[in-house]
């Protein structure tokens, strides 16, 4: 006979996995370890989109004054909000009538349970890096907007959080592409030129992703200086070096979703990732679903949720082609 609580087995399950599930996703991704150790990984309890506040202008009533002179109070309209769509993901995790039967024992059916969870997790975490690089219209435009989007080959056209980067500059991200690949002997150039254009003041890159092209290119370069990175970087798991006071994440290799010939410099003060509190993760339902026309029962892993930006000028892409 099998056993008579596979439902409840299967669900409480997912539930004891799914925080689980989140701290994968996070660890074995560099962007949201970066996002994490700055906090910027903030979720969001409601609304038709997901909105960053952002300053676009000074305020035009500064000035000098004497005495008595007039001060300027004109209303000041220099506070607008980037605004991004709600993505959602879901992976259905199911067991067939036949595998109740098979594993008919409580403890034979918690082992099944566990490896497809174990598969579903992986699969979550390897979908959410692959679109942290996408630029969101992936699957018909409900893929995560990623940094393809934030920072894109061509900051000069196209509308990205609502906000057309033609009509405002203050809205275009950085770009660095001498048109030639580069090599060891002049990519510390580049990357020279491109991280001084995201300096303002003490705001500064402090994530560098490189895909394994570009990070041996680079690696060649500091052979000699054996330059590396902090204990403290080094303890999130990442192969890291240092440029300037940033950390150089290879995030290439195998599994790795790094655009290929390119390097991306973040400031991650201005890029967050938002999953919604009640949909990170974790399962859609705690009741019994099961499929109308089949001897099967399903439990869904979801999210919902995207990669947000209130800064791309402060973030830049190197292009190695």
């Amino acid at each position: 006979m099998a056993f008579p609580n596979v439902s409840d087995i299967l669900a409480t399950t997912i539930e004891n996995r799914s925080k689980k599930v989140q701290d994968n996703v996070t660890k074995n991704n560099a962007v949201l370890t970066w996002l994490s150790k700055r906090g910027n990984i903030k979720t969001f309890s409601g609304g038709h989109k997901i909105y960053e506040e952002i300053s676009f202008a000074e305020n035009g009533n500064f000035g000098w004054y004497s005495g008595y002179d007039p001060l300027p109070t004109a209303a000041q309209d220099v506070i607008t909000a980037a605004e991004y769509p709600i993505k959602q993901a879901a992976c259905p995790v199911v067991i067939s009538g036949l595998e109740e039967l098979q594993n008919a024992s409580k403890e034979r059916m918690i082992d099944l349970m566990e490896q497809r969870l174990a598969v579903a997790e992986s699969t979550m975490a390897n979908k959410i890096a692959e679109a942290l690089y996408s630029d969101g219209t992936g699957s018909g435009g409900k893929q995560l907007t990623g940094l393809a989007a934030a920072v894109p080959t061509d900051p000069t056209t196209g509308t990205y959080g609502g906000i057309n980067r033609a009509t405002w500059t203050f809205w275009r991200s950085q770009l660095e592409d001498p048109g030639t690949a580069y090599t060891s002997a002049n990519i510390n150039q580049g990357m020279n030129l491109l991280w001084s254009r995201m300096v303002r003041g003490s705001d500064r890159p402090d994530l560098i992703l490189m895909d394994s092209a570009t990070w041996n290119i680079y690696v060649a370069s500091l052979q000699a200086l054996q330059r590396f990175t902090s204990a403290q970087s080094a303890k999130y798991g990442f192969p890291t070096i240092g440029f300037m006071d940033a950390d150089v994440v290879l995030d290439g290799g195998i599994g790795g979703f790094a655009n290929t010939s390119h390097a991306i410099f973040l400031n991650t003060k201005y890029i967050k990732y938002r999953p919604h509190a009640n949909r990170n993760m974790v399962p859609l339902s705690p009741n019994r679903r099961y499929a109308t026309n089949q001897d099967a029962e399903v439990q869904i892993l979801a999210f919902a949720g995207n990669l947000t930006s209130s800064g791309p000028q402060f973030c830049g892409r190197l292009v190695n082609t």
